[in-house]
C-alpha cells in the first residue's frame, strides 16, 4: 500500500507521538509499504525550530525508506491558546502544498492531536478518493477546556465543531484506551466506526537493564540513592508540583532522590519552585538524546506517571507503556477512573493514588522504598504486560490489517490478504 500519515510530530522529536509515528512509519516501510509523512519543521518540546531546521519554508528529507515532507510552523515558546492557534493554523495552510506533492496515497493516517489537521485531511481524502483514519492521542477541545488553556466560549464552540467535522470525516476513528471510546460513544460516535488501538513501544529497545551499569546514575550522583522518576512534558494536565510538594514530605529520607527530567523553560519554573521550598532532595535534569533513554530509566527505582483531577478520559501517557516496558515498578498520581489508572491496574505493574495530593504520593513511594520485593513483581508483571500488551509489532499489525480492510474494496488485493486483514480486526 502507499500510506500517506499526516502527523504534526515526527523525528526527531524525542518524547509524545514523534517516536510512536517514526515506528510506525519505519515498521511499515520494513513490510514492504510506500510511506511519506507530512510533518513539521522539529519543534518539540521547547516549542522552537530545531537549528539545522531554521530558515527554511519546506524540506524535504529520507529516513529509513520513509520520505518526509516538513513545512514551517510559527512555533512559540511562550505556552498558551495564542500560541497554539498561530501553531495550528500556520501548520494547515502550510502542509497541503508538501502533502499534494507526492504519490496518490491509498490510505491517510491522520495523527491527533493536531485537531485542526482534519481539514487539509478531509480536502486530501475528498482529492485523493481514499480512506482515512484518524489516530486520536488527545480528546481536545476537553483537554485544553478541562486544563483551563481554552477558556473563550467562542473558541470552546468552534473547537467544538471542528471535533464533530473530524470524527464525522474519518472513516475509521484508532482510539487508545477504552476510555476514549466511552468518551466518543456519549458524543454520538457510532461503536462501529472506531477499532481499538493501544499505543505501543519498542520492546527491544526499551528494555530491563542493570541499574548499576547505568551511567545516568553516575552522572548525577545517584548511586546511592532510591531515584524516584518522572520524564516527560511538564505540562497543564501533569501537575509535576505534586511530586515536589511529595520529596517535601520525604526530606527525613535523605537517601531517596526526586529526579524531574524535562525541557529547559518548564525546570525553571519547577527549579524556583523548589528553592522556595530550599529542598535538595530534587534533581531538575534535561532530556537525554532518545538513544540513551533506557540507561536513564535503568537508573530508576520507581517510575512516576502524574495527572490532575480532572484529566479523566481524554489523555493517556505515552509514559505508561515506556515505564513498563523498562522494567520499573510505576507509581501513578493520578484520576482513579482515568485512562492512565486503568491501564496500570490492568497491567499489574504498579500503585495508583489520589492525584494532586503529595501526602499520598509520598506514601506511595514509602510503600516502594520500604518492600523492594513488592517493587521488584511489580517490575515483572509490568513487563510481561507491556511484552503481551504493548509491542510495536503488535500495533503495528492492527494497523496494517485496518488499512488493509479499508484499502480493500477499492483495489485487487493480495490472495487472501482481505480475509486475513479482517480475522485481525475483528481480533
Amino acid at each position: 500500500m502507499r500510506i500517506l500519515i499526516y502527523s504534526y510530530n515526527y523525528h526527531p522529536e524525542p518524547i509524545g507521538i514523534a517516536p510512536l509515528m517514526t515506528e510506525l512509519a519505519e515498521g511499515l516501510v520494513a513490510r514492504g509499504h510506500q510511506v511519506r509523512v507530512v510533518t513539521a519543521m522539529p519543534n518539540y518540546p521547547e516549542r522552537t525550530i530545531y537549528p539545522e531546521y531554521r530558515g527554511r519554508l519546506y524540506a524535504t528529507e529520507e529516513r529509513n525508506g520513509v520520505t518526509i515532507q516538513r513545512c514551517f510552523v510559527l512555533a512559540n515558546p511562550r505556552r498558551g491558546l495564542v500560541g497554539r492557534l498561530m501553531l495550528e493554523s500556520s501548520f494547515i495552510a502550510l502542509s497541503l502544498w508538501p502533502a499534494l506533492r507526492g504519490w496518490r496515497p491509498d490510505i491517510i493516517l491522520n495523527a491527533s492531536p493536531s485537531l485542526p489537521a482534519c481539514l487539509p485531511v478531509a480536502a486530501l481524502k475528498l482529492l485523493f478518493q481514499c480512506p482515512s483514519v484518524l489516530n486520536l492521542q488527545d480528546i481536545l477541545p476537553e483537554a485544553a477546556v478541562q486544563t483551563g488553556l481554552l477558556t473563550n466560549p467562542w473558541a470552546i464552540g468552534l473547537f467544538e465543531v471542528l471535533e464533530k467535522f473530524a470524527y464525522q470525516n474519518a472513516t475509521r476513528i484508532a482510539v487508545i484506551a477504552q476510555g476514549f471510546r466511552d468518551n466518543l460513544l456519549a458524543k454520538g460516535v457510532p461503536d462501529g466506526k472506531m477499532v481499538s488501538i493501544s499505543n505501543w513501544v519498542d520492546v527491544d529497545f526499551i528494555a530491563p537493564r542493570p541499574q548499576a551499569s547505568s551511567r545516568f546514575r553516575r552522572r548525577h550522583g545517584l548511586q546511592d540513592k532510591f531515584v524516584v522518576l518522572y520524564t516527560g512534558n511538564i505540562a497543564e494536565t501533569q501537575g509535576v508540583r505534586t511530586a515536589i510538594r511529595a520529596a517535601q514530605a520525604l526530606q527525613n529520607y535523605p537517601d531517596i532522590q526526586m529526579v524531574i527530567v524535562g525541557e529547559g523553560k518548564q525546570l525553571d519554573a519547577l527549579d524556583r519552585f523548589r528553592q522556595q521550598l530550599g529542598l535538595t532532595n530534587v534533581s531538575l535534569l534535561p532530556f537525554v538524546p532518545r538513544a540513551e533513554l533506557p540507561d536513564m530509566l535503568a537508573a530508576a527505582d520507581v517510575g512516576l506517571i502524574l495527572q490532575k483531577h480532572g484529566v479523566v478520559g481524554f489523555n493517556m501517557p505515552s509514559k505508561t507503556q515506556v515505564l513498563l516496558a523498562s522494567g520499573r515498578p510505576i507509581l501513578a498520581s493520578v484520576p482513579a477512573q482515568g485512562t492512565a489508572a486503568q491501564a496500570v491496574v490492568a497491567s499489574g505493574g504498579g500503585l495508583v493514588v489520589e492525584p494532586e495530593n503529595p501526602t499520598a504520593l509520598a506514601r506511595g513511594i514509602l510503600e516502594l522504598y520500604h518492600h523492594p520485593e513488592t517493587a521488584q513483581l511489580l517490575a515483572r508483571r509490568g513487563r510481561q504486560y507491556a511484552l503481551e500488551h504493548f509491542s510495536a509489532k503488535r500495533a503495528i499489525d492492527r494497523y496494517e490489517a485496518l488499512f488493509y480492510a479499508l484499502v480493500a474494496p477499492q483495489r485487487r488485493p493480495l490472495e487472501g490478504e482481505v480475509v486475513l486483514a479482517l480475522q485481525s480486526v475483528r481480533d
